[in-house]
């Protein structure tokens, strides 16, 4: 197996008063699809900011290809090869691929934009992904169909030189035709030795392409199980904090200090 690109460990996160991560466990390795699932303010958002750089954890380690690494801003976690592709996708509808592709790092060339260099560049990065929906980078984002939206983001990813990719929700309101696109592509990813971390509400979806699943509970990392070797019904059990590694029911220790439970 592997050895992991990205380990936390115990890695912990408070707003106020509020303990957001309590002592969060994760390891992800290249090559392999990692689905970080939970309810509705579970901490999956808070874990991939810390991951991100843009909400450093509190307290815990983050441990890079091994090594000690304490990521302080996006700018640290792009350096390591470190990218984000939010729900939102960041995309500006009124430019073209290449230009979305390029924004912010455009090439020059005698001190003009080196057009012809980036419409080589984002071509090659949509072929080493097999993406054949897309007609022309030089179509505006505008007229892009979700699926195809995503694409380009990821894309924008390779053209980094990503070495982890941290995809949100990349399914949300998606069709089914596009939906299976981009699961394609996420496969295609992985295979590409890229880590990858897909946040997703849709099990389905997760048990499609993730080669191990991580459950957050309140806070907390309460399993991260091999898909191949797990259940839907164990993964839900996980998410709403019926089930533990052991197998055995969680007590409800609220219900019992107040009489029984209903």
């Amino acid at each position: 197996m592997a050895e992991p690109i990205i380990q936390l460990r115990g890695v912990k996160k408070s707003f106020g008063p509020v303990s957001v991560l309590k002592g969060v466990d994760l390891v992800v390795r290249p090559g392999k699809v990692t689905a970080l699932v939970g309810d509705n303010g579970a901490g999956k958002s808070t874990l991939i900011k810390g991951l991100a750089g843009v909400q450093p954890y509190d307290e815990g380690e983050i441990l890079i290809d091994g090594t000690h690494q304490p990521l302080h801003s996006p700018r640290e976690a792009q350096g390591l090869g470190i990218e984000v592709v939010y729900q939102d996708l960041a995309l500006c509808d009124n430019l073209d691929i290449v230009q979305n592709m390029f924004l912010g790092r455009e090439e020059t060339s005698t001190g003009t934009f080196d057009e012809g260099r980036m419409e080589r560049d984002a071509s090659d990065a949509l072929r080493s992904l097999s993406v054949r929906t897309v007609k022309s980078v030089r179509q505006k984002v505008s007229s892009l169909s979700g699926g195809q939206r995503q694409t380009v983001a990821i894309a924008r990813a390779v053209l980094k030189k990503a070495r982890v990719v941290i995809l949100d929700e990349p399914t949300a309101a998606l069709g089914i035709a596009q939906t299976a696109q981009v699961l394609d592509l996420v496969k295609r990813l992985a295979g590409q030795g890229v880590a990858v971390i897909i946040i997703s509400h849709n099990l389905a979806d997760v048990f499609e392409v993730a080669d191990d699943i991580a459950v957050l509970y309140l806070g907390q990392m309460v399993a991260q199980v091999d898909a191949d070797k797990t259940s839907r019904d164990d993964v839900v059990g996980y998410i709403t904090g019926t089930k533990t590694m052991t197998g055995a029911p969680v007590i409800d220790t609220t219900a019992i200090a107040t009489g029984g439970a209903q």
